[in-house]
């Protein structure tokens, strides 16, 4: 009888959930797609609420949501995006904070080409190298660090070819457009392992963090969707999505 109250108390909660079920739209920085579309899927299987994607770069989110976009959570590639919308009124206060830490990959398609010390960068006869814009990418940013660092940009200058956002640059790559490219490890990653091709995981003092930041922006303030898919993403479930895919949730040191 204990047994079956339990069960009558737990389907009568479930029921109450999917009953106040509702959609929430969040733009996804294009590092994270792949992540975020597992993550959703849990979200819904976990919540009843459904998490509506789209997917692009952190810098052309910004413009829309300046533009009245009616994104209600924004998952940005940076830190910077959410605390600016934040200060000019367009996100909810209180409500910004780091879900992961990304990592930069120099990454070719064909095996081989890449070694794990990224040497090919210095040596290699490639004809062309992708990245994405450091204006408008937060992986872009850190891919011109790397190469500052390196003392190769200059060099590499007249090779590089440039995405608006990080799904363009590894599409690059991936297309054949570029022999190599930097591209955010998730992309070429799934259950902890790069997945095709070669690949050097560039280390993490030659740029600055990729600390990636969420919040709940003013046009989801009242939902209830956004507010449990920002508890969602601090879950240990969702974390354990985000480590198949080499994110973490610090820096490393």
């Amino acid at each position: 009888m204990k047994k079956l109250s339990r069960l009558l108390v737990t389907l009568a909660a479930f029921a109450a959930g999917q009953a106040c079920a509702a959609d929430v739209s969040v733009a996804v920085a294009a590092n994270f797609a792949a992540p975020m579309q597992r993550i959703a899927a849990a979200f819904a299987q976990d919540t009843g609420h459904q998490a509506v994607l789209s997917f692009g770069s952190t810098g052309k989110f910004y413009t829309q949501i300046r533009n009245g976009a009616p994104f209600q959570v924004l998952l940005a590639a940076d830190k910077d995006t959410p605390a600016r919308l934040e200060q000019e009124g367009l996100a909810v206060s209180g409500t910004r904070f780091t879900y992961a830490v990304g990592r930069l990959v120099l990454w070719s398609k064909q095996p081989g080409l890449v070694d794990d010390k990224g040497e090919v960068l210095r040596h290699g006869t490639f004809e062309r190298i992708a990245m994405a814009d450091p204006k408008l990418a937060p992986y872009g940013a850190a891919a011109a660090q790397t190469l500052d660092k390196l003392g190769l940009r200059q060099s590499l200058q007249p090779r590089l070819v440039q995405g608006e956002s990080i799904g363009q640059a590894y599409q690059f790559v991936a297309t054949g457009n570029a022999a190599l490219g930097f591209v955010a490890l998730s992309q070429v990653m799934a259950d902890a392992r790069i997945t095709r091709g070669s690949a050097w995981v560039v280390p993490a003092h030659l740029h600055e963090p990729i600390r990636q930041d969420a919040v709940v922006l003013t046009t989801g303030k009242d939902s209830p969707a956004a507010a449990a898919l920002a508890v969602y993403l601090k879950s240990d479930k969702a974390h354990g999505i985000m480590r198949a895919f080499g994110y973490e949730r610090q820096a490393p040191p």
